[in-house]
């Protein structure tokens, strides 16, 4: 089977983070990646199958802290957006 390889900058964008983001989390080995001479590419199989993982009850208390705080920050901004 042919892999299909992407760079650091494609993984960044697909996952909507940072280049740097990404090499944090191939350093922390929550991306497989291969490096090829001085880059490194990630297996596009591999890195879909890490985003299709199920969230973990920690993940979603973050996820549930984070929008609180952006509700709070940013509700009247908000409300005038949904007025657009």
């Amino acid at each position: 089977m042919k892999k299909n390889y992407i760079t650091t900058g494609d993984a960044a964008k697909v996952l909507g983070i940072s280049r740097i983001a990404v090499f944090k989390k191939i350093k922390a080995g929550q991306i497989k990646a291969e490096k090829i001479g001085r880059y490194y590419v990630i297996d596009k199989n591999h890195l879909l199958e890490d985003t299709k993982k199920p969230l973990t009850a920690n993940n979603k208390r973050e996820v549930e802290r984070a929008v609180k705080k952006i509700v709070n920050e940013y509700a009247k901004t908000l409300i005038l957006l949904g007025k657009e």
